[in-house]
């Protein structure tokens, strides 16, 4: 029972979240600003997003592909095709239950290419590792190139929070989480939790300098990064009502959006109010900003709708032949 409801908190508190920025992002909005949008979607330059969904898709085709890098030194190979479509299936599965996509693109690996379950997580994790370095180096870049606007909007929070106090308590916290993970791992079971997480995310990352392609699994990453922030910015072109972006309000929103993604399903609702307060920070109106958050929210989310429910249905059929002859 218990097990049960922690599973149900853990879809409906991500919900809940996305129900409450739907309707943060909306409160202000009249009757004109809904017509707005309604009219940014109808009039919007369709070419451009499809033209960013192409991008999108190329990133999750190099990602499928940079997978097999990370199998082969474990004396496993994956056809193309299959890891296409077990990455695009995990994606449709982490809109309904967050974070469940990796268990069951480690399950397709079993099921129709015999990786074993704890190999294939094992490799997804090495994924995360690198995609965690890559946000932080986009990050890092970000702020270096925005340091004075970011140093305006912090000092704006100071206003009604003391950061100083914040900053002390995250520093005092964070030493009695890592004495707690340390010391007490084998008592507390979260802990142990947390400390194999990171321990994992270590190990992971490690393991790409082992890889005999290293350069090319490199390469395959900062492709699938940079189709990203393309997208992002190509898409942008489709809302009319937006003014020329320059790279440092592209790379900013892009961030900002990117990270709603591990706080609700999809981003839903947390990512088009990412792009309205991030193009806000640069006097971009807010039905402006809104309009292409959705634009380029609902794109997205539709090709990961299709590609992950045909890939779902089609994944049975093409490895049908394969299951057939092993029973």
């Amino acid at each position: 029972m218990k097990i049960n409801f922690i599973k149900y908190l853990k879809l409906i508190i991500p919900i809940s979240i996305g129900i409450g920025c739907i309707f943060y992002s909306t409160r202000a909005l009249n009757e004109n600003d809904i017509n707005s949008i309604i009219e940014s979607f109808a009039n919007a330059k369709y070419s451009w997003v499809i033209f960013g969904v192409v991008l999108g898709a190329l990133s999750h085709l190099s990602r499928s592909y940079r997978w097999k890098y990370l199998l082969e030194p474990l004396g496993y190979k994956i056809s193309f095709l299959n890891s296409v479509m077990a990455i695009f299936s995990a994606y449709l599965i982490n809109y309904t239950f967050p974070r469940a996509g990796d268990i069951a693109r480690g399950t397709i690996a079993y099921k129709y290419e015999d990786i074993p379950l704890e190999k294939g997580i094992g490799t997804i994790v090495a994924e995360r590792a690198v995609d965690v370095l890559c946000i932080s180096i986009l990050i890092v870049i970000g702020l270096f190139i925005n340091y004075q606007l970011i140093a305006e909007k912090l000092y704006e929070a100071s206003s009604f929070i003391n950061l100083k106090l914040i900053m002390f308590s995250f520093i005092i916290l964070g030493g009695i989480l890592f004495f707690l993970l340390r010391e007490k791992s084998k008592s507390f079971p979260v802990f142990s939790k947390i400390r194999t997480f990171f321990k994992g995310l270590y190990e992971g990352f490690m393991i790409i300098f082992k890889l005999k392609n290293k350069w090319l699994f490199i390469l395959h990453s900062i492709f699938i990064w940079l189709m990203y922030v393309l997208m992002f910015y190509v898409t942008t072109k489709a809302v009319t009502e937006l003014p020329d972006l320059s790279f440092s309000m592209i790379l900013i929103s892009f961030i900002l959006a990117s990270l709603t993604i591990m706080f609700t399903p999809g981003g839903i609702g947390a990512y088009p109010l990412a792009v309205q307060i991030s193009f806000g920070w640069f006097g971009i109106s807010s039905v402006s900003s809104l309009s292409f958050g959705w634009i380029m929210w609902t794109s997205q989310t539709l090709m990961i709708i299709i590609f992950g429910g045909l890939s779902l249905i089609i994944l049975p059929f093409i490895n049908n032949k394969k299951i057939y002859n092993e029973s």
